[in-house]
């Protein structure tokens, strides 16, 4: 039986033979029948969780899959920022305090985010900080801040979601890196530590569960237009991207699940070509692309108020 295939506006419209004859045959119209049927769409009415959803990236992100069609739920550790972002989002959309540190925290909103369907499909594991600045002058707490969030909360999250999953042999993790989990770059030893934990847990997680029915992709946006950059001087070779085209990226992941997305694209490329130069040839890219000073050399004053909240990232708070 020989069949013809056709795409239109996402609808795939086959045309099966009905005769049996020689391969290349071209029976008439009268041996065709006509069946319609959609793509499996990854987003339309599923229930898609994400942390740190109340600014930047993860409320991008956010508004995207609302206009996917899919039923979204926020979590963030500032409750009054997270009530702004519910109420400033169309669609359905519900949004409760989350500290993904805390495991307790974290399972409850999970739960929550259930609701009515009793899963979640997808899991955006964004939440994130990062302190930056001379290595010597990182405090205790800072360090432990961002590890605790960046590393530790994407581990509670897989490890949270994952059983659901598994057993059902559906679901996809999303994991928010960063480009400094391939490229490292001076004043951000702990952040990229952090991230380069991220992009190793999710390419091992991917491969362990490719036979369990269960994707998991890592997005490694560049430097991003959101207050994770206040007070610091980007280089033309660096432009920050908006939040909307990481969202974009998240999107585009969910529905053609691959492992590793960077943002842009080509910056994989050239974190690639970083490591393997040595350490001269690693200098000099850094200094053309002007990372070499970017986090060591900023503005101290307008970065003060997001390092305090980064050095303290820890609960959950109504303080905005």
């Amino acid at each position: 039986m020989g069949v013809d295939l056709v795409t239109l506006n996402g609808t795939v419209r086959y045309w099966s033979v009905q005769d049996k004859g020689a391969v290349g045959s071209c029976p008439g119209p009268q041996n065709l029948t006509a069946v319609n049927c959609r793509f499996m769409d990854n987003i339309n009415g599923k229930t898609i969780a994400i942390t740190g959803a109340a600014r930047g990236i993860g409320h991008a992100t956010a508004e995207a899959l609302l206009a996917r069609g899919a039923r979204v739920v926020i979590g963030d550790r500032d409750v009054r920022a997270l009530e702004s972002a519910v109420a400033g989002l169309n669609g359905p959309v519900s949004g409760y305090p989350l500290d993904v540190t805390n495991r307790e925290s974290f399972s409850e909103f999970l739960s929550k985010a259930r609701g009515e369907s009793g899963r979640i499909d997808a899991l955006i594991n964004n939440a994130g900080v990062m302190p930056v600045g001379p290595f010597l002058q990182q405090s205790e707490q800072a360090i432990r801040s961002a590890i605790e969030v960046n590393f530790y909360g994407v581990l509670n999250g897989c490890q949270l979601v994952l059983p659901e999953m598994v057993a059902r042999r559906s679901g996809h993790i999303v994991n928010i890196a960063s480009m400094a989990g391939m490229t490292a770059v001076p004043g951000q030893v702990v952040y990229a530590g952090t991230k380069f934990a991220v992009v190793g847990l999710s390419t091992a997680l991917a491969d362990e569960l490719n036979s369990a029915g269960v994707e998991v992709s890592v997005v490694l946006p560049t430097f991003t237009n959101t207050e994770l950059i206040a007070g610091t001087h980007t280089s033309a070779a660096q432009k920050p991207v908006q939040p909307s085209v990481v969202a974009a990226a998240v999107v585009k992941v969910l529905d053609k699940p691959t492992t590793i997305v960077s943002v842009p694209r080509q910056l994989r490329f050239v974190a690639a070509l970083a490591q393997v130069l040595g350490p001269r040839g690693r200098r000099w890219l850094s200094g053309k692309l002007g990372n070499d000073r970017v986090f060591l050399d900023f503005d101290r004053a307008a970065r003060a108020g997001y390092e305090e909240r980064a050095q303290h990232a820890l609960g959950v708070t109504d303080q905005g």
